[in-house]
């Protein structure tokens, strides 16, 4: 799946800015009960809106780390400076509390804000034009019952000519197309409820979708992308570049817990957007996403075997007792580092539990010929909650150097994932600056 939140993540990816990733880092902040509800809000309503917010993940790119739920100030790093995610609390003065319910919905729409300037894409309008009107409008009123936030995120800093707005007529005349999302005749109502969150509201292509040179969506949807070091893999059903031997029953158990024993765990974006928003969706809505996601046309991205078949159990403990071992030998730093939790032979602890350390053996990270996201899980940690487990990995970043990091990724990919990935500490420390 997704490596989070995004997160997250997703959250969105820059367009014209530059290709982010749809979740931020992580953060802390959790939402609170909603305020007194808006005049003529029911408490239905409130409730509707309240679960498309989290099925469209909106705290996670405007809540910055330690911050206030929905009130901005999350930093997007793009070649091109530095944009700042708004504050959408009722604040009248500096939130969204001013703004008609027809402005909400131009913005969602058609990318433009209240004061008739263009958005940048790195809010996703590009998928929420296909959301329908009764739902921008009830996630409208459900911000309007969260707890007003007075607070101005920094000013973007972008370079001249990218801190013009204007220039975003030009990109959406080639790239963007407003318009609602209708339904296929053709096709169950299962799989148009799963089209409908994948599409727009999740708007998951936003991450997992490669881009062209001006960092547009290319015509390989859900194909997989690459995303401020993270590596947003394959959704198509193919084989052996995608989700073909995950079932439907997989897929909803991932999304709903950010772990499948013998596949996958979240990490990074991908567990941002399992703990703010995909864990909360109702089974049905679970089930319409794995429907959808099974019926995508296969993309094959020249992989030999799926990512979970690669690796063997290690076997060589025993035999370093007494043996001199270099003290930047891979294995012998992940026996330091990692083997209390994932085993020395990679099986895990516990690994079949929804809080146990998982294996390494069948481990989409591990075995990614792309060894990305499993050098960022070494460098980030984990941080994940579901509603079975909060599952917690230390990072490793400011404890090992790059070349340890390094060593620790290729002796994990050569051992228990695809002796393919490989992985440099220059390749490392690009990766930290890519966060």
């Amino acid at each position: 799946m997704k490596p989070q939140r995004y997160a997250v993540i997703a959250g969105a990816a820059v367009a014209l800015l530059g290709l982010e990733t749809l979740w931020p880092a992580p953060t802390q902040a959790q939402e609170r009960p909603p305020s007194a509800p808006p005049s003529g809000a029911s408490a239905d309503a409130i409730g509707r809106g309240q679960y498309l917010a989290r099925a469209a993940d909106c705290i996670a790119c405007h809540t910055a780390p330690g911050g206030q739920p929905y009130a901005g100030g999350v930093p997007f790093a793009t070649p091109f400076g530095t944009i700042y995610s708004p504050n959408i609390t009722p604040d009248r003065s500096t939130g969204i509390g001013a703004w008609t319910g027809a402005q909400f919905l131009r913005a969602l729409h058609e990318g433009i804000r209240s004061d008739g300037k263009h958005l940048y894409p790195a809010f996703p309008y590009t998928s929420y034009t296909k959301l329908s009107d009764q739902d921008v409008q009830a996630i409208h009123t459900y911000l309007n019952t969260v707890p007003a936030v007075r607070s101005t995120p920094p000013q973007n800093k972008l370079a001249f000519p990218f801190n013009i707005r204007a220039m975003m007529t030009f990109w959406n005349l080639l790239f963007f197309k407003e318009g609602r999302q209708p339904p296929l005749a053709v096709q169950s109502a299962t799989w148009n409820r799963g089209a409908y969150l994948s599409e727009a509201l999740g708007h998951c292509a936003e991450c997992h979708t490669p881009r062209n040179l001006l960092m547009a969506l290319k015509d390989q949807p859900f194909a997989g992308a690459k995303l401020q070091g993270w590596h947003a893999y394959n959704l198509t059903p193919d084989a052996n570049s995608g989700i073909g031997g995950w079932s439907e029953n997989d897929i909803v158990a991932y999304l709903a817990t950010g772990k499948l024993a013998g596949k996958a765990a979240a990490a990074g974006p991908m567990a941002e957007v399992i703990e703010n928003s995909t864990r909360f969706l109702n089974p049905s809505d679970l089930q319409a996403i794995a429907v959808y996601l099974k019926a995508l046309h296969p993309i094959a991205q020249g992989d030999s075997r799926p990512r979970t078949q690669w690796g063997t159990p290690a076997q060589d403990l025993a035999g370093w007792r007494g043996v001199k071992t270099a003290a930047s030998s891979g294995a012998l730093l992940f026996n330091a580092n990692c083997a209390s939790c994932h085993s020395w032979n990679g099986n895990g602890v516990t690994a079949d539990k929804a809080g146990g350390y998982p294996a390494l053996l069948h481990n989409s990270a591990a075995g990614a010929a792309d060894a990305s996201n499993l050098t960022m899980v070494i460098l980030n940690g984990v941080h994940r909650r579901s509603a079975g487990a909060d599952v917690f990995m230390p990072a490793f970043g400011t404890e090992l150097d790059d070349a340890d990091i390094a060593a620790i990724s290729n002796y994990v990919s050569g051992q228990f994932g695809n002796p393919e990935a490989r992985q440099s500490p220059e390749g490392v420390a690009k990766l930290r600056a890519a966060q």
